[in-house]
């Protein structure tokens, strides 16, 4: 329980007042023995005990009746926060919001998470004063004062996107905040789903943001606001590839989609799926049975001379809207190349070959082996995917300014001799010479992900005689036993930046003999590449820095958002001659949820509670109950009032008639 007047509580001893006055009243009088009262103190014995516990229950309400008016007038708080403890005004308060599509989720009220978690934030700011107000969102990730507690209403920072959060960079900003404007007291309130793509549990950002918090010389208390509830019954639509295929007979798009839901029974459902491509309509119906259902190359006839355009697929809506359309665009099929620089063209052979088959018939791929000098005079030709087995080239030479030109992914393979260089901040340590087993890897997204079948990749039965260290910022995608990273991708504003930690060498590891991991992973990764080619882009909400000079034009997609706002909103989007699909990412349709403890550990020291919420709930968080007091008090007052009334003395008469009547003879006995 906290208090709005806490200093009130500094005249609690007043409640010692009825036993000071108790006290001094025993004193005035004096005892004398007097002989013949002595008879009536023998008569009263029996009643003694009595009224010493009357005088201890008159004493006790007193003293109740003045705790409760001091309670009242310090306006206690009732709240699930435990935390939110007495101390005064705040001098800064913080508000974290999560803005990610799946706080889009509603509730059986119709209200989103997000909105539920606005007007429970506003509420409870409210009733706690604060000198200042801040609001860090998950899209824009900037600190933005607001006046008043209703103003977070209105905001366009606290309206939905599609972009997934980072806490981490958040907590970061707040640090930054705290560093530069120094407030004396700040409470930090966050407000999240708890997803697992948001939290990122697993990242070593984690202990650096903090210590960095711990090591503050400001009081800081934070507050977690948390709706961890998973609608079961959600549906969500996701397309996995779309391809234009020229015919003798006409063109026609291979569109593939995947379609999951929480419920697992085996139950057919039949729904309707809705198509638009090029503003042009159409829907059909499927039968889904289980948790997912694949639609794999469904033809869709279009124009000839459409070579480029854009599309939408969508399912009925539900709880979650978010997740319950898909955009995309599509162009004339190019060739997939890959270039594959190494100092030892026999030592990436394999790569080569995984590399030049394509995963469908309709689909040119290539591979070209180039040592570091020669890869110098194809600036001017951009892959969909550069491997390099080679020493990192040192900064300001001409190979690191042609890296630096790469739009495409680039995939890192550990060179024979390790240098002390880096690429991106991220590097090799030296060799070890030890066999392990892939332990775990990030499998619900990414270039380790489940296959269309829903089968997850077969790391486990790969064997790594030798490994080199990884050091740097990364997120780890694969660990080998130990720890020691397998996979890992650079943290960069480049593009996609990935760090092998061993070669397709027969005497480093199986990835050439099981060759399918590594096929997933290379190809993968050169569709990635593939989207950065031609006029049209596949982007991911957030991932795209705000569009500059006369930026881009909407076709499709929320209409109610800013232009400035566009790479965080999906839809479709033109930029001169390009055409932009912005969609949600892959880990927003993963409803993994981090466990209560582990969030608890995340905060480690530092001074963190948590409240669970959700959708649509209206009561409030926090409630003042003073009025309980005031009850209390006047209870007290009552039970005082009530034990201070006079006993009543009942006198018993006996006739002599009733004398006669008993078996006693007249005269004996007493009568009153």
């Amino acid at each position: 329980m906290s208090f709005l007047q806490p200093a009130m509580l500094f005249a609690l001893p007043a409640i010692a007042l009825p036993i000071i006055i108790h006290l001094i009243n025993q004193r005035r009088f004096q005892t004398v023995n007097w002989a013949a009262m002595q008879f009536l103190l023998t008569a009263n014995k029996m009643s003694r005990g009595y009224a010493r516990i009357r005088q201890w229950l008159i004493l006790a309400a007193r003293t109740l009746a003045v705790a409760g008016l001091l309670f009242a007038v310090a306006r206690p708080l009732s709240s699930g926060l435990l935390g939110i403890a007495a101390g005064g005004q705040t001098d800064t308060t913080i508000v974290l919001l999560d803005r990610s599509a799946s706080m889009t989720q509603r509730g059986p009220e119709g209200e989103s998470k997000l909105q539920s978690g606005l007007n429970q934030l506003v509420d409870s700011l409210n009733l706690l004063p604060s000198g200042r107000y801040v609001l860090i969102d998950s899209a824009t990730g900037k600190p933005q004062e607001f006046e008043s507690p209703e103003d977070l209403l209105k905001a366009a920072e606290s309206k939905p996107v599609s972009a997934t959060a980072d806490l981490t960079k958040m907590l970061e900003t707040t640090e930054e905040y705290l560093r530069s404007n120094r407030p004396s007291r700040c409470e930090v309130w966050i407000c999240s789903d708890v997803r697992k793509a948001d939290w990122k549990p697993d990242s070593g950002q984690w202990e650096t943001v903090r210590r960095s918090l711990l090591e503050l010389p400001q009081m800081i208390r934070i507050h977690l606001l948390a709706y961890p509830d998973i609608d079961k019954r959600n549906r969500s639509l996701r397309v996995t590839s779309v391809q234009r295929i020229q015919r003798e007979q006409g063109a026609e798009l291979l569109l593939s989609l995947r379609i999951e839901q929480g419920a697992t029974e085996n139950e057919l459902t039949r729904f309707p799926i809705r198509l638009e491509i090029d503003g042009a309509r159409s829907e059909f119906e499927v039968e889904m049975s289980g948790s997912q259902f694949d639609l794999v190359n469904y033809a869709i006839p279009i124009d000839s001379n459409q070579t480029r355009g854009w599309g939408r697929v969508s399912i009925p809506s539900d709880s979650h809207p978010a997740d319950n359309e898909y955009f995309f665009v599509y162009d004339q099929s190019v060739e997939r190349k890959t270039w594959i620089v190494a100092e030892d063209p026999e030592a990436v052979v394999p790569l080569k070959l995984v590399a030049s088959v394509p995963p469908q018939p309709n689909i040119l791929c290539s591979a070209t082996i180039l040592t570091p000098k020669q890869v110098i005079g194809t600036a001017d030709d951009q892959p969909a995917l550069v491997i390099w087995q080679a020493a990192i080239p040192a900064p300001d030479t001409p190979l690191a300014s042609w890296l630096k030109q790469v739009k495409a992914p680039i995939l890192f393979f550990p060179p024979e001799q390790i240098g002390g260089e880096s690429y991106a901040g991220v590097g090799w340590t030296q060799w070890r010479e030890k066999e392990s087993k892939v332990s775990t890897w990030v499998g619900d997204q990414g270039l380790l992900s489940s296959t269309q079948s829903g089968a997850a990749l077969p790391l486990g039965e790969l064997t790594v005689q030798r490994a080199a260290g990884i050091q740097g910022a990364t997120i780890s995608l694969a660990t080998l036993d130990g720890d020691a990273p397998l996979l890992s991708q650079a943290i960069t504003e480049q593009g996609e930046v990935y760090f092998m930690g061993t070669t397709v060498a027969p005497t480093a590891s199986s990835l050439a003999t099981d060759g399918i991991v590594i096929y997933a992973i290379i190809q993968r990764a050169i569709a990635i590449g593939t989207q950065t080619q031609g006029n049209t882009r596949q982007l991911i909400a957030g991932t795209t820095p705000p569009p500059r000079g006369q930026g881009w034009q909407q076709i499709a997609g929320n209409s109610q958002s800013l232009s400035t706002d566009y790479p965080l909103h999906a839809g479709i989007y033109r930029d001169g001659e390009r055409l932009l699909a912005v969609n949600r990412s892959e880990a927003e349709d993963q409803a993994f949820i981090v466990p209560r403890d582990q969030v608890t550990s995340l905060f480690g020291d530092l001074d963190f509670d948590r409240i669970d919420d959700r959708a649509g709930n209206s009561s409030s968080l926090i409630q003042e109950i003073w009025r309980l007091f005031l009850i209390g008090m006047l209870i007290a007052l009552i039970a005082e009032a009530a034990l201070c009334l006079p006993k009543r003395v009942k006198s018993k008469r006996v006739s002599i008639a009733d004398q006669a009547g008993s078996d006693r003879p007249l005269g004996q006995g007493s009568a009153t």
